[in-house]
């Protein structure tokens, strides 16, 4: 099988880097995604990657964005470890010594992968200690997040750098991202250009702003706070959400008592409703939180949180048309989910999170849709992300209009997700939720 193979290339030994050129090292969110692909091929291998990942945690309970390896040149990546700093800058936070890794975050995909890798093989995850060992990481790798970066205090998570959320170069940052100085663009050589179009990354204005906030944020060790940068992300929260429910799962499957994550999940879930649902775009939006305003722009994030069980059912509802509306036209002028309005000022089809439609994003979306009783545009939106995954040659993202492949192709968890969804077909009632529904699946 194709998508098989793209996972095998990127196979190191105890983790898939998501591509050799562009990306050749580990990335915590596709580490998550791809785990969850690699779960029907080698359970054994999808536990091993979540663990390489996990295992350079920081003390404070950070899972670091990259985790670099050590063979791979240091021009090969930027920004590179010798950028980050991270056993040096990042000391006081507890950066691990051994592994040199990043200092930011990416969204908290890791107990939802974490869960279902489990249910790949239970007897397998039970006699490895699989969950025993990964419960902690997680539970910690949680409360950081909720106790660290309530940065507006309202009980989101906020990121504190663009590559946080994972959609880097959305237009959702644009605002507050104007406020930031760039680096100048002779301090900096950029790695990307060598493996993509310059008219599908970001532009240097951009990737000098993500730049100083990077160094910015290493120069104060890693400490958080409310700078130059900080934004409650809709998708973010709701992965969060997600994965809380997952811990649930996990806690109850090893009899550990400890705190009400259910609770903690419909809380996330209501201050997401609370701060950031609004009504006049049919969606969520991501809120400024120096500015303490919301961002008036449609991204895809604000699709996201469809994926929550305790969504009021009319909010849901409006999601759904708002998806299949003019803003995002799945169904009608697009045959996936793009990252961003349509009709936006930004959109942009082929630039780097501007406009493309990305294969997580919409795998996310294919369960929220089947979650809130949409069963008929859920199976559609798996066709085409069936179909569209192969034609592009597992493309990293794809031209929301056309399905013309973007970025590079044969991308870590594109082919992971197309795995799943061919494995976990509709059909046989397995549509990937039994970690935030809370079933038994054990």
């Amino acid at each position: 099988m194709r998508a098989a193979a793209v996972l095998e290339a990127g196979w190191t030994g105890t983790s898939t880097v998501p591509s050799r050129g562009l990306y050749p090292h580990q990335w915590s969110w596709d580490s998550a995604f791809i785990a969850i692909g690699l779960r029907h091929l080698s359970p054994l291998r999808a536990q091993t990657e979540l663990e390489t990942l996990l295992a350079a945690q920081w003390t404070d309970g950070r899972i670091p964005h990259i985790v670099f390896n050590p063979s791979v040149p240091l021009d090969a990546y930027f920004p590179s470890p010798d950028f980050w700093c991270s056993s040096t800058a990042g000391r006081t936070a507890g950066a691990p010594r051994t592994v040199q890794t990043s200092g930011i975050v990416q969204p908290p995909v890791h107990a939802l992968a974490a869960w279902l890798v489990h249910l790949a093989d239970p007897g397998l995850s039970r006699a490895r200690g699989f969950l025993t060992r990964a419960y902690p990481r997680l539970a910690a790798w949680h409360g950081y997040l909720l106790h660290r970066r309530d940065l507006g205090g309202g009980g989101l998570v906020s990121v504190v750098h663009p590559w946080e959320q994972g959609m880097d170069n959305s237009p959702c940052w644009d605002r507050p991202l104007s406020r930031v100085t760039p680096a100048p663009a002779r301090s900096f050589r950029r790695a990307d250009l060598d493996h993509g179009a310059p008219e599908d990354r970001p532009t240097d204005l951009d990737y000098g702003r993500y730049v100083r906030l990077a160094a910015d944020y290493r120069d104060r060790g890693y400490a958080d706070g409310p700078g130059d940068f900080a934004v409650e992300d809709p998708a973010f929260n709701a992965l969060l959400a997600a994965s809380e429910y997952a811990l649930d799962r996990i806690a109850r499957e090893l009899g550990v008592t400890g705190p009400a994550r259910r609770a903690r999940a419909e809380r996330l879930t209501e201050a997401l409703v609370e701060r950031l649902w609004d009504p006049a775009a049919g969606m969520f939006l991501c809120r400024d939180v120096r500015a303490g305003e919301t961002i008036p722009e449609r991204g895809v994030s604000g699709l996201i949180p469809l994926l929550l069980p305790a969504l009021p059912r009319g909010l849901a509802a409006t999601l759904v048309r708002t998806m299949c509306g003019p803003h995002f036209g799945l169904g009608g002028t697009t045959r996936l989910v793009p990252s961003f309005d349509l009709l936006g000022e930004a959109f942009d089809p082929h630039r780097y999170w501007r406009g493309p439609a990305w294969f997580n994003t919409n795998w996310l979306l294919e369960r929220g849709l089947r979650r809130h009783g949409a069963r008929g545009r859920a199976d559609a939106l798996r066709k085409g992300m069936l179909h569209t995954a192969g034609a592009s040659g597992f493309a990293e993202y794809v031209d929301p209009y056309t399905a013309q492949a973007c970025g590079v192709t044969g991308f870590g968890w594109t082919a992971a997700l197309t795995l799943d969804l061919l494995h976990d077909r509709p059909a046989r009632g397995g549509n990937g939720l039994t970690a935030i529904k809370g079933e038994d699946r054990a």
